[in-house]
């Protein structure tokens, strides 16, 4: 019965690659093929569900692929079924289905009605993977695909300026939780020395002597997997880019934030709670952020004046809720609760144009405003100033902004001084420095090789925030990404001697192609355009959308898009950090948090938002 697993999440994947090849005009076709596929996918997980229940409902585990095994480490694709993932992949099937029928209606002759469904095709595999995964690195491939696919329906209306904005804002936090999700990864082959699988976490004996063994890095694994779901679920004080998100299509936004991806981090609590749940400082964290969130949002979504804005902070407060009901390890309680969360949400996002079309007539036509009443108690006061909070958010995303990539841009800033060309040859003169000492290992003194890995990890970190901040030339920012990555790796290699050429090949290769195409597409389109900058929103994707899709592809093969040898080669470079290796993996990790934000801004700049030629037409800023 395990063999079934993978059928479903090859029926979505096929159901994707279809799509890919009709005509952007075949409306009829494009959404049958989409809705069929998801159909399928709901009948067969009916009839799997009825039969597992009928032969005693047994925890299912599978062991798929194995993309990479040697003496120290295996990668490899693992399948788990639970009751957890019972309930997620039925109801993921079924929203799915009943969005992607509605869709079919509400963006009929819309410009962007094949990408819609290739998009939410392709974020229904992603979905799939994630609540299917047994094991981390298989939970890691559909979160990362997530992300991206996030990313591209925010930034749906692509000729408007704040849908791009805010899909950088909301690719900025979920990168954050990637990097947790990683760290976590990390932490977990170095203190299980093995892929450690969720079926092997349900043994409770050997999760406890386990965590006495080695508490501090329990610890440390925990809380990743606590800010990632966090993250994840907009929690405070991560929730306000779950309205931001909203710019997109309204049928995306029911299927993403108000049912299905907005969930995912109550999935991954529930998924480790064995992990965890003797733990009781994480447990008191989980409460609390669920106790805060709960009250904070309800209070944001009783005074917003946008529907789909007061929509977002009532699920994100009833998340809230989840999370308190699954640190008391009231699991049925909390299936029920995010089933009729997940429903709810997604019917109030689909008739919110129609219910506003009925507000506004009545408002015209029935409109009496309510008294004025002034009050100088202190009871008032302390209301007042809750309402005006709450109308900004609490400031979340200015103090966001300021807490966590200000200091990025502050430090990138400072140091531009050395981004000119004569900064560039010394970098490639340093890189090519750290090879021969790379292949000279042995004559290296050992105090210099002690600092040495660190200090290639600290120059690939500043040459990825410079990146970051270059606002004049795409090519020199994408020159400074290459070099950063190619720092990074030679960091670890000289840091770690098991790390064989193979392993480091299969990152490189990976970063090696992305890097060509990318220079290629800029240097095509510059040939092209002639006037190319990070100033602002160009919009080239209308006059070059064949250059604009290599240009993804490259980007998306830069971050590690799964399935890639870069993506695979990640994995092994972090397993090669020793977990003593503090100032590297900061270093490191540092570069990889940036590194995302940096091609998409890319991206996002030169091929997105308004079009920069006055001959088209200037649209709203907002949806």
């Amino acid at each position: 019965m395990e063999q079934l697993l993978q059928l479903f999440i090859f029926i979505p994947l096929a159901g994707f690659i279809a799509s890919l090849f009709l005509k952007p005009t075949r409306e009829r076709l494009i959404s049958g093929v989409a809705y069929t596929s998801v159909a399928i996918q709901l009948s067969g997980i009916v009839l799997f569900i009825t039969y597992w229940l009928l032969i005693g409902s047994p925890v299912l585990n599978l062991k798929h692929f194995v993309f990479f095994k040697e003496d120290n480490i295996e990668i490899y694709l693992d399948f788990y079924f639970d009751k957890t993932t019972a309930v997620f992949s039925l109801l993921g099937a079924l929203v799915t289905f009943l969005v992607l029928i509605f869709s079919k209606y509400y963006l009929h002759r819309d410009s962007g009605f094949k990408r819609f469904f290739n998009t939410v095709l392709l974020f229904f595999f992603a979905f799939n993977i994630t609540i299917f995964a047994g094991n981390f690195e298989t939970l890691f491939l559909g979160w990362e695909v997530l992300g991206i696919t996030s990313f591209l329906l925010i930034a749906f209306y692509r000729d408007r300026y704040l849908p791009v904005k805010n899909a950088l804002k909301t690719i900025s936090l979920y990168r954050l939780g990637d990097i947790c999700l990683i760290l976590a990864i990390w932490t977990s082959h170095h203190i299980w020395h093995e892929n450690i699988t969720f079926f092997k976490l349900d043994n409770s004996q050997l999760v406890a002597s386990h965590i006495s063994d080695h508490y501090q890095s329990v610890i440390f694994l925990l809380s990743m997997i606590v800010i990632a779901a966090t993250i994840k679920s907009a929690q405070f004080p991560f929730s306000s880019w779950l309205p931001r998100a909203m710019e997109g299509p309204t049928t995306s936004s029911a299927v993403f934030y108000g049912s299905l991806a907005v969930h995912l981090g109550v999935f991954l609590l529930l998924r480790t709670f064995n992990y965890w749940e003797s733990v009781l400082p994480i447990k008191i964290a989980i409460i609390a952020i669920g106790i805060l969130t709960a009250v904070v949002a309800t209070m944001i979504a009783r005074v917003q004046s946008t529907v789909k804005t007061q929509i977002a902070y009532a699920s994100v407060a009833q998340i809230g809720l989840m999370f308190i009901e699954v640190a008391l390890g009231w699991h049925v309680l909390v299936l029920f609760h995010l089933s009729g969360n997940a429903l709810l949400r997604t019917y109030q996002l689909l008739v919110s144009p129609s219910v506003l079309g009925y507000m506004i007539h009545e408002q015209i036509f029935k409109f009496v405003p309510k008294p004025i009443k002034s009050s100088g108690s202190f009871a008032s006061k302390i209301s007042n100033t809750i309402y005006l909070h709450s109308i900004k958010e609490w400031n979340m995303d200015t103090c966001l902004k300021k807490l966590l990539w200000d200091p990025f841009k502050f430090i990138g800033k400072s140091l531009q001084f050395i981004s000119n060309k004569v900064g560039l040859v010394l970098f490639g003169i340093i890189f090519i420095t750290g090879l021969l000492l790379f292949y000279m290992d042995d004559l290296i003194p050992k105090p210099i090789d002690e600092y040495l890995h660190i200090t290639f990890a600290f120059l690939g970190m500043i040459l990825i925030l410079l990146s970051f901040v270059e606002k004049k030339s795409p090519l020199k920012a994408w020159v400074f990404i290459i070099l950063s990555q190619l720092y990074v790796v030679l960091s670890v290699a000289l840091l770690n001697d098991e790390y064989q050429f193979v392993e480091i090949l299969l990152y490189v290769c990976g970063l090696g192609v992305a890097a060509l195409l990318g220079i290629l597409v800029l240097k095509r389109l510059h040939r092209l355009e002639h006037d190319l900058s990070l100033q602002d929103f160009y919009g080239h994707i209308y006059h070059h959308p064949k250059l604009s899709i290599w240009f993804l592809i490259a980007c998306l093969a830069f971050v590690g898009l799964p399935f890639t040898p870069s993506f695979i080669g990640l994995d092994l470079m972090y397993s090669h950090i020793d977990h003593e290796e503090y100032v590297l993996v900061t270093f490191v990790t540092i570069s990889f948090l940036v590194l995302e934000l940096a091609v998409l801004r890319i991206y996002a700049r030169v091929f997105l938002g308004p079009h920069v030629k006055q001959t088209h037409a200037v649209s709203f800023r907002s949806t």
